[in-house]
């Protein structure tokens, strides 16, 4: 039976970094992302990693094998690395506490791998692989049981994990669309609960995810489900608001499943993903909800939607800190 550690190829740069931390007598995983997609076959360039060692003797340790180090992560434990040219992030175990109140925690160190893994997001994410000694494949909350199924759980309860980082359920959506993944019945209804906690989160997370999960391979799945739990309520309601009336041809239920279309068939097009393509795609027919009319005859009419539309989406991008190219 193939064991998960033959899956998992470790690169050089993981391997060198594993006996530079074993021989100062520390522990190093390789967590997160990495081994997931590891596990999927998904190409990964950056290496995320997992250590009990503090952060300066972190330092201390990648000195002579790092072409270039970088601190902005410090203060969550966090230190950034170049090795051979790969960019590494190692990350000091962490058992972090949160008021609840903000999305920031009050960074507490830990020293069990188990601990921390138990605080990530979701199970898939919550899998590690030392590369400090011997591989040894580390798998605590079924991770990849429900990797296999395409499932997101949480390590915890569902309710724990959001209302300590309300992000977590912006991010489900974004795993939807970009990993082709289902949300457990229990983390969807979670989510439906608490969408209105993502009012937590500042603007400049909510842009990032929104932006990965429209990036993604399977967008439209993505969007249901930021829609139909309310999250899109919270930060983006010009979505939900199309899903009022049927458009100006009859072709569609609503303006809400055409957007959806639109969107699918300018995906279509592309050579690349285009995020401003996207983007476009899915605000193009904002305007309508403020400009529908009634014709005697019984058809719906959306005069100048165009110019609401672009005002709108210029207001919303704006919101969402977006940059002036995406805005234009």
């Amino acid at each position: 039976m193939t064991s998960p550690v033959d899956l998992i190829p470790v690169p050089a740069e993981a391997a060198a970094l594993g006996a530079a931390f074993a021989a100062a007598g520390h522990e190093l995983h390789l967590v997160g992302g990495t081994v997931r997609d590891a596990l999927m076959g998904r190409p990964d360039e950056d290496l995320d990693f997992a250590t009990d060692a503090r952060p300066a003797d972190v330092l201390a340790i990648v000195a002579s094998l790092a072409q270039t180090t970088w601190e902005t992560g410090i203060e969550f434990g966090t230190v950034g690395a170049q090795i051979a040219g790969r960019m590494c992030e190692i990350t000091t175990f962490r058992a972090d506490r949160y008021d609840r109140v903000s999305r920031n925690p009050e960074v507490v160190y830990g020293d069990s791998l188990h601990d921390d893994l138990r605080r990530r997001d979701f199970t898939m994410n919550a899998m590690a692989l030392s590369v400090a000694g011997d591989r040894t494949f580390a798998d605590p909350f079924g991770g990849l049981a429900d990797l296999a199924r395409g499932i997101l759980r949480t390590p915890g309860t569902p309710a724990e994990s959001f209302a300590d980082d309300p992000l977590r359920m912006l991010r489900a959506a974004r795993f939807v669309s970009t990993l082709g993944v289902s949300v457990a019945p229990e983390v969807r209804a979670a989510i439906e609960a608490m969408a209105g906690e993502l009012g937590r989160i500042t603007v400049e997370r909510i842009q990032t995810e929104l932006s990965k999960l429209l990036l993604g391979a399977a967008p439209r799945a993505g969007l249901e489900l930021f829609v139909d739990t309310g999250l899109a309520d919270v930060v983006l309601p010009e979505l939900p608001a199309l899903r009022m009336a049927a458009d100006e041809h009859g072709q569609h239920k609503d303006v809400y499943a055409h957007t959806l279309q639109v969107l699918e068939q300018a995906i279509a097009l592309e050579d690349e993903p285009d995020l401003t393509l996207r983007w476009a795609a899915l605000l193009h027919d904002i305007g309508k909800p403020a400009t529908r009319t009634f014709t005697p005859g019984g058809r719906v009419t959306f005069h100048h939607h165009e110019v609401v539309g672009a005002r709108l989406a210029r207001k919303r991008l704006k919101e969402l800190r977006f940059s002036k190219h995406p805005r234009r």
